[in-house]
């Protein structure tokens, strides 16, 4: 969906005043997610989903439900932290804050 000119000159001027009041802010959501964070958040969410499988396994070897269901959360959360390593928010299919002509 397109911006009126109108949106469009609103929406410039919040970057503007934005620049303008937080430079520190304005570079770094520039910048997105650097390199060595996506890395470490990747590396984390491996560990974590294999933490996750291996409280699930601990907990039907001795038949605890809620083991293995603390086993899931910790494998969705570390799926979620793998995946947002390699895809940081904005600029998956999709998720791109680019305006399209």
């Amino acid at each position: 969906m397109a911006l009126s000119d109108e949106e469009r000159r609103r929406l410039e001027e919040l970057e503007q005043e934005l620049t303008a009041t937080d430079p520190d802010l304005d570079r770094e959501l520039k910048a997105g997610l650097s390199r060595s964070r996506a890395a470490a958040r990747i590396v984390y969410g491996v560990l974590a989903a294999l933490a996750g499988l291996a409280v699930i396994i601990a907990g039907s070897i001795t038949r605890l439900t809620v083991l293995g269901a603390i086993g899931f959360l910790l494998m969705v959360a570390g799926a979620h932290g793998f995946l947002s390593g390699l895809c940081p928010r904005g600029t998956g299919p999709g998720g791109s804050h680019e305006t399209r002509n």
